[in-house]
């Protein structure tokens, strides 16, 4: 029987947590080997057409190996990614540093409690991890970024509400050097190669696309393939994708097994018995889980049975991070006198260039505080959204239909096919005149997750404890509405079933100072098991407010550096 590859360190996961934790062990001399269930995505490989979209999701039983997964529960859903790089891959490149007076764990009863570390504990983390990012803030001064429609209405918006308006540090090279932003120019390391990454693939300054949340196919985001795992990967961590852990527990003589399956390119498309997949197993010193806060957590109660004394804590204080969408449609201005429709064109720019700030009670605010940023999308979506006006679309339709016919029965040669056209698509009101908001902050984190009978994940979770904070947001998404002159809408589930939907999921396998209080310590060690550890942002005792992807990576950045201490 052949003994199991060994390493220093295997890394479950290769996002936010997982990705710096490589990095900073291989840096250091330890052996690293990253598991991830995803598969890679270099520039250009991103799905684009309504085939490509259809399939884009991850389901390997049913044969699909794509970007997102959606994790579906009672009263809300959760977006994540499949793929080397984590969430990167996908979100909209925010890297706010979490709040000073917002580190703590509101509770359903009103009572709060400290997190166990401080905003001073992580200062230095988050220095690291935006040396290694590059974050620059959307260049609004200059052209033509000075000319971005939604940046200007919700700064307009934002200043006569009277809230602190902020252009955010994004993980985005809009030029190289940063204060010369020009798109679409070629990006060049510190040695001046342009292919200075680990899919050997050249990149560009971002295009203004509004394509950040589907995956850049320029290489524009500075997503953890083109930083971290890179880094690490030449340090020689091994980065194995398309693989995915079933097992793990304690071996004999200390250390940690580790079982996972290869998701093979040729089952894409077909429906596959995952179950019968061969296994591998590899071991090693330390194991640390970063498979986001639904599959660290999954993962945790499914071998639960092989920790024994983990804490009760499990599961508990999950939270959305707050995040609530609204969109603002139909606004106009006055022109000369005139009342008319406002351009804010949600496509054009990064997904979100600028951000406001609403303090929360511990910092003066009259409630849980939060963020509002402007929304953006890619410009395919602008033809759905005009599609969504049916009856007006219809009769340019037959309009179009009945002058092209007329004008072949009349042997017109001097048919006005550009104005014909030009009526076809109509104003583009609807799709010109919309800005999406996206809300995040301090919600209560009272969710609950565990095993269903069926041995999927389940999530207990409702609006009810975090009705204040809703409704703060909702206000003040109203308010930025009136402000542009117009209307304001929510997602309909949320009247109709107080659902919402997340792409910043935290908790469930929350930092504590003890096991009463949590799985791990502030140093993302798992109480009563040594070697065991979690980064990525089910360590969050509750939500951060802003944009999470950056405490995450400063907390892994954290925990990675006192390892190091012990092992050295």
């Amino acid at each position: 029987m052949s003994v199991p590859e060994h390493f220093d360190a295997v890394i479950v996961g290769s996002g936010f947590g997982g990705s710096v934790m490589a990095f900073r062990l291989a840096d250091a001399g330890l052996s690293v080997c990253v598991l991830e269930r995803g598969k890679r995505y270099p520039p250009g490989s991103f799905a684009r057409t309504p085939k490509e979209m259809s399939e884009n999701f991850w389901d390997p039983s049913t044969g699909k190996h794509g970007l997102f997964q959606v994790w579906s529960f009672g009263g809300i859903d959760g977006l994540v990614s499949a793929g080397l790089g984590g969430g990167s891959l996908i979100y909209a490149n925010v890297l706010i540093r979490k709040d000073e007076n917002w580190f703590v764990q509101r509770h359903p009863d009103g009572t709060t409690r400290e997190w166990p570390l401080s905003r001073s504990d992580l200062d230095p983390h988050y220095d690291h991890v935006e040396a290694m990012l590059e974050p620059q803030p959307y260049p609004f001064g200059t052209r033509p970024y000075s000319e971005t429609p939604k940046t200007i209405a919700f700064k307009l918006a934002a200043e006569r509400a009277g809230h602190e308006w902020s252009l955010p540090p994004l993980a985005i090279t809009f030029g190289v050097p940063a204060d010369s932003p020009v798109p679409g120019e070629p990006i060049r390391s510190a040695n001046g190669s342009t292919t200075d990454n680990l899919h050997g693939r050249s990149r560009s300054t971002c295009r203004l696309c509004g394509e950040c949340d589907v995956g850049c196919n320029y290489g524009s985001k500075n997503t953890l393939d083109y930083n971290y795992l890179t880094e690490a990967a030449k340090q020689g961590a091994q980065l194995r994708d398309q693989s995915e852990v079933r097992t793990f527990g304690p071996r004999a003589g200390g250390g940690y097994s580790i079982r996972y399956v290869f998701h093979r390119d040729e089952d894409a498309g077909s429906p596959t018995d995952t179950s019968k997949l061969p296994e591998t197993e590899i071991t090693a010193d330390r194991l640390v889980l970063s498979a986001g806060t639904f599959g660290s957590t999954f993962l945790l109660l499914k071998n639960r049975h092989r920790f024994p004394g983990i804490s009760n804590r499990l599961g508990h204080f999950f939270s959305g991070n707050g995040d609530f969408l609204g969109l603002v449609h139909d606004a106009h201005e006055m022109v000369a006198g005139k009342r008319t429709s406002r351009l804010m064109a949600p496509s054009r720019g990064s997904v979100i260039t600028s951000t406001i700030r609403v303090p929360d009670v511990n910092d003066g605010g009259d409630g849980p505080g939060f963020y509002l940023q402007d929304g953006g999308y890619p410009g395919f979506a602008d033809w759905l959204a005009e599609a969504t006006d049916e009856p007006r679309l219809l009769l340019r339709a037959l309009k179009f239909a009945g002058d092209r016919i007329l004008s072949r029965m009349n042997h017109s040669q001097q048919t006005d096919l550009d104005s014909e056209i030009e009526a076809l698509i109509g104003d583009t009101h609807r799709s010109s005149s919309l800005l999406p908001l996206l809300g995040m902050g301090m919600d209560t984190p009272d969710g609950v997750m565990s095993l269903g009978e069926d041995g999927l994940l389940a999530l207990r979770w409702t609006s009810d404890h975090s009705s204040q904070y809703f409704s703060r947001v909702i206000t003040t998404m109203r308010t930025i509405a009136r402000e542009l002159d117009g209307d304001f809408q929510v997602d309909p589930l949320w009247y109709l079933r107080r659902r919402v939907i997340t792409v910043h999921p935290v908790g469930g396998c929350s930092m504590g100072q003890d096991p009463a209080e949590g799985v791990v310590n502030s140093y993302g060690e798992v109480f009563g098991h040594p070697g065991l550890l979690v980064a990525d942002g089910s360590v969050m005792p509750g939500p951060v407010g802003p944009n999470p992807s950056l405490t995450i990576a400063a907390l892994s950045d954290r925990f990675a550096e006192h390892q190091l201490g012990i092992v050295q």
